[in-house]
């Protein structure tokens, strides 16, 4: 992994399921192994736990893990919601209102403690933070550059396509893809592969191979990031 591009990337999947929990930890697992602090963040999470603790998110807690230095938990998840549901619809059930102010103040927390920030984002590129707040607005707010995860399955051409369409439509910078093999059985892989590597305006930083039990420090290996 060469040179990090800067100090904040945004993670966002094409669609739920494709894997950016595990893109996002293997990125930082990279960062890690380049000498540099690098901390995770997941700004909105719903389906969380009760614990003694408070409210944990499972994603939240995996990027917890593969951060260094390991951040306090309410600045890595700002907004934990009980409800297994969209954000908007979990931050209803649970009579909360996910507003931007308290993000950016979280994140410029992480930000004081490390060189780089990943965040990672809620389902797709189009799925709301809440009724006022489009992934976007806190894209813009933060001028993250985004990385798109390709979960690769049947349909993944043209999902890919649509949120690389809508990312830069919305003025993003999209800085790269990463292909996440989430359907080990999936046909012509490594044709579909090459469809999107003509296609997608923005280079590959890597291929996450299907696994079990993926542990996000071995898959860093296989990722890379443009100078």
């Amino acid at each position: 992994m060469s040179a990090v591009v800067s100090d904040r990337l945004y993670v966002t999947g094409t669609d739920t399921g494709a894997g950016k929990t595990l893109a996002s930890c293997a990125l930082l697992h990279a960062l890690r192994a380049q000498g540099m602090a690098a901390v995770g963040m997941k700004p909105v999470a719903s389906g969380c736990t009760r614990t003694p603790q408070g409210l944990r998110n499972d994603d939240a807690l995996a990027l917890q893990a593969a951060s260094a230095p390991q951040p306090a938990y309410e600045d890595l998840n700002p907004f934990a919601l009980p409800e297994p549901l969209a954000p908007e619809l979990a931050a209803r059930a649970a009579g909360a209102e996910v507003t931007l102010a308290p993000l950016l103040d979280a994140f410029a927390r992480l930000r004081a403690q490390a060189d780089v920030v990943v965040v990672e984002g809620v389902g797709g590129w189009a799925a709301p933070l809440a009724t006022a707040l489009d992934q976007r607005d806190l894209v813009r707010a933060l001028r993250l550059p985004v990385v798109l995860v390709v979960g690769m399955r049947l349909g993944c051409l043209n999902h890919a396509r649509l949120s690389a369409a809508a990312i830069q439509a919305d003025g993003a910078l999209l800085l790269g893809w990463i292909a996440s093999e989430v359907d080990p059985d999936m046909a012509c892989r490594q044709e579909n592969l090459e469809l999107l590597a003509a296609r997608l305006p923005a280079p590959c930083l890597g291929h996450l191979p299907h696994a079990r039990n993926p542990q996000p420090a071995t898959l860093a290996a296989h990722l890379s990031l443009p100078l």
